[in-house]
């Protein structure tokens, strides 16, 4: 009898884990998904998430579609001022993207070395002793991620007529750090082990340009970054009563006010659709010859962002500054950045570098709208799940997962059990 249950119990859990194996890896790989259109229509693509995206809006969007580095399609949603391609949107962590180049042009120009410990261009603040080995912490480790920051970092950022705070007191503790997280830009874990994902370590960044360069933030971003690339309509720090803002919604549709921040590299990027669809184009070379990264960057420097820096469940999920969202079909990955901020910003870029194809969401009043139509993009274009759909979708993969593992372990156990009975033999 032991025997018996015992043969039914490991043949009835070894179902239940290739069962749950197969949900889970058929996740990863879009089994039974349908993309939004037919790979390669462009058109019926288009008709699609244009449409999605009206329907399902509660607040301001833009969105255009990029096709080998050119705009082929933009749509325009509104539920107050009108908005358009040259409106600007507050985009959250999609600022990190942008801070990341601006901190490759001072690599470029000899002024960092990214393997070296940050305390090299630090004079205004310095991190905090910590059990951990503080020199682990370098500007490669911060764009990926990987420094051991454990501050949680999400800014709320503060009220309109709210006081803000200095640079190096928000390091020290942020006072807009959002509810449940810690705050403080520390090394709580050691250097180089992990991904832990922290905004307080791109406002440690934000500061080694300042120090690094000489110049304010925004300033030396402008001049060397945004101008440069023609995103002439964006700026880290927005001017009071400056025209043609997206108004902030909630995810009711409630109009609520625009925060301002300390921490402008890791969240503050006030930015249009059209200069996020520049950003795109500079990845490739330009209709009149304009070279891969106009100047701002070297080509081989856009490549080097990149190598994967960080990974998670044994996948390559973070280059240096920049979201590894799905392998392409050109041995690279679909690149980009995501914004998501209190009460309901969500905005989304991706990019296949081996094509110069794009898209570009921008909206509030939806939590996660933004990601998820990005996400059906990236499905769309080169057939592999976006990694940030695969993070939404965990817990519904996951109790999948479990349901079908427990049909079959009941399954099987009672299989394997009928089967394994005693033979009954009939008397001579």
């Amino acid at each position: 009898m032991i025997r018996r249950i015992a043969v039914s119990f490991a043949a009835a859990l070894l179902a239940a884990l290739v069962f749950a194996a197969i949900i889970v890896f058929g996740a990863l790989e879009g089994w039974g998904r349908k993309p939004l259109a037919s790979p390669g229509d462009d058109a019926a693509f288009a008709v699609a998430i244009s449409n999605r995206l009206r329907a399902e809006t509660n607040g301001n969007a833009a969105l255009i579609v990029v096709k080998a580095g050119l705009p082929v399609h933009e749509v325009f949603v509104s539920k107050g001022a009108p908005v358009d391609r040259d409106t600007r949107f507050q985009v959250a962590s999609l600022s990190k993207w942008v801070t990341a180049l601006g901190v490759m042009t001072l690599v470029e120009q000899g002024k960092i070395d990214l393997d070296a410990p940050v305390s090299t261009y630090l004079t205004r603040w310095k991190l905090p002793a910590s059990e951990f080995d503080n020199s682990r912490v370098t500007v490669r480790r911060l764009l990926s991620h990987t420094a051991g920051m454990t501050d949680g970092l999400g800014y709320g950022g503060f009220k309109p007529g709210q006081p803000i705070q200095s640079l190096e007191a928000s390091l020290t503790h942020a006072a807009d750090a959002d509810p449940g997280t810690d705050g403080r830009v520390r090394v709580g874990q050691e250097p180089g082990d992990a991904f832990q994902y922290s905004g307080g370590g791109y406002t440690l960044l934000q500061l080694i340009v300042e120090e690094v360069s000489g110049r304010a933030f925004n300033a030396y971003m402008t001049d060397t970054v945004l101008a440069p690339l023609g995103m002439t309509g964006s700026t880290f720090l927005l001017e009071d009563g400056a025209a043609n803002v997206a108004e902030n919604f909630d995810a009711k549709g409630t109009r609520v006010p625009l925060p301002r921040y300390t921490a402008l590299a890791a969240t503050s990027l006030f930015t249009n659709a059209t200069d996020m669809a520049r950003l795109i184009a500079a990845h490739r070379p330009g209709p009149a010859g304009e070279p891969v990264g106009r100047g701002v960057l070297r080509p081989e420097t856009l490549m080097a962002m990149r190598k994967p820096q960080a990974q998670q469940y044994g996948a390559d999920v973070w280059g240096s500054g920049v979201v590894l969202y799905a392998p392409n079909q050109s041995g690279d990955f679909v690149i980009g950045h995501d914004g998501n901020n209190r009460p309901a910003i969500n905005t989304s870029v991706r990019l296949d570098p081996a094509t110069g194809d794009g898209i570009v969401l921008l909206e509030t009043g939806n939590r996660l709208l933004a990601t998820k139509l990005a996400g059906e993009w990236v499905f769309w274009s080169v057939g592999k799940v976006d990694v940030l759909t695969v993070v939404m979708e965990r817990r519904s993969t996951l109790i999948r997962a479990a349901l079908w593992a427990g049909g079959a372990f009941v399954a099987v156990f009672l299989l394997v059990w009928f089967l394994t009975r005693p033979r009954r033999t009939l008397a001579a």
